[in-house]
C-alpha cells in the first residue's frame, strides 16, 4: 500500500518553506494531511532547529524587509508562496509562476506566517564535548492528567516512549493526532534547575514536573540535536521542552517562567531496552 500523495498546497509550502530557510527540501517532513495539520508538522520540525512559524494577523497590510510565506486561495486553488520586501511582492511560487512580481496587496492572501527564531539572542558555534551524567529519578504516567508515578525502572519502546506512559500509548495530552510527529515519546528534566529552584525559593518536585526521566550531571539542553545512551537505550534529542500553561494548571501556578529555557529535554527513542534509576546518560 502506498502512501497517500500530499495535496499540491502542502508540496508548494514545503518548497518555499526550505528556501526561506535555506535547507533541501528532501531535509523537510512531506505531511499529506490538511494543510493545518502539515503546519503543526513542520512547526515541531523548525522547533528542533530553534526555529518557529510565527503568524501574521493581516498579511495584506504586512509591511517587512525579509521573507515570509503566505497561502493564497482556498481549498483546492490554495497556493503556497514567499514574498520578500517593502512593499512586499512574491518572490516564489512553485505552483502557481504566474504570481510572481504581484504585490501582496492585491492577493487574497487567507494565511501567513513569519520564520523567525525561538531565542532572540545570536549564539556563537563552539565546540560539542562529550557529556555525561546519570539518572537519578523516573517518572511515567499512565493517562492524560493523571498523577505521574515514580518508578525504579521502566522499557524504553523504540518509537514509542516508555511502557506504561500516556505518550507510549499516545494518549497524552499533547500527543500528535496524527501519531507521526517527533518529539513526544520522551522528556527529560535536569536536576539540577529542581535545585536551583527551590534554593530561589520556588518548591517543586520532580513529579510535578511530568516529565520522565530526571538526570544529574549533565546538560540536558546541549543534546538538543544529539544522539545519547541512557544505560542500554539510543536517544536522540529534538529540542527543549518549554513549560507552557498546562503544566502551571496541573502543577501549581508560576512555573512557567521560571522554567522557560529550563524546561527539559523532547527526546525521541531509537532502541528497545531498559532504563533504570542510576544508569549512565552519556552523548554518542
Amino acid at each position: 500500500m502506498t502512501d497517500p500523495v500530499p495535496p499540491a498546497v502542502n508540496r508548494g509550502f514545503a518548497a518555499c518553506l526550505a528556501s526561506v530557510a535555506e535547507v533541501p527540501i528532501t531535509d523537510l517532513p512531506l505531511p499529506s494531511g490538511a494543510l493545518a495539520s502539515a503546519i503543526a508538522t513542520w512547526r515541531t520540525w523548525l522547533a528542533g532547529r530553534d526555529s518557529g512559524l510565527v503568524p501574521i494577523a493581516d498579511p495584506r497590510r504586512f509591511q517587512w524587509p525579509g521573507w515570509w510565506l503566505a497561502v493564497v486561495g482556498t481549498g483546492d486553488d490554495a497556493v503556497a508562496t514567499v514574498a520578500f520586501g517593502t512593499p512586499p511582492g512574491i518572490v516564489l511560487s512553485p505552483q502557481d509562476p504566474s504570481l510572481l512580481g504581484r504585490a501582496t496587496a492585491e492577493l487574497p492572501i487567507t494565511e501567513a506566517w513569519a520564520l523567525a527564531s525561538l531565542d532572540p539572542r545570536l549564539r556563537t558555534p563552539g565546540p560539542t564535548p562529550d557529556l555525561l551524567g546519570s539518572v537519578e529519578a523516573l517518572a511515567i504516567a499512565p493517562a492524560a492528567e493523571a498523577p505521574m508515578q515514580l518508578v525504579d525502572s521502566a522499557r524504553a519502546i523504540t518509537g514509542r516512549g516508555l511502557d506504561g506512559d500516556r505518550y507510549a500509548a499516545r494518549s497524552g495530552t499533547f500527543t500528535p493526532r496524527d501519531g507521526t510527529r517527533p518529539g513526544y515519546e520522551l522528556t527529560l528534566m535536569a536536576a539540577e534547575v529542581l535545585d536551583e529552584l527551590t534554593a530561589a525559593g520556588v518548591t517543586i518536585d520532580f513529579p510535578a514536573t511530568r516529565r520522565n526521566v530526571l538526570t544529574r550531571g549533565i546538560d540536558v539542553n546541549a543534546l538538543v540535536g544529539r544522539t545519547f545512551r541512557i544505560g542500554e537505550v539510543v536517544c536522540t534529542g529534538l529540542r527543549l521542552c518549554e513549560p507552557c500553561v498546562h503544566l502551571d494548571r496541573l502543577s501549581g501556578p508560576g512555573l512557567l517562567r521560571p522554567l522557560i529555557h529550563r524546561g527539559g529535554l523532547r527526546a525521541d527513542v531509537l532502541t528497545d531496552g531498559q532504563i533504570r534509576r542510576g544508569d549512565v546518560v552519556r552523548s554518542v
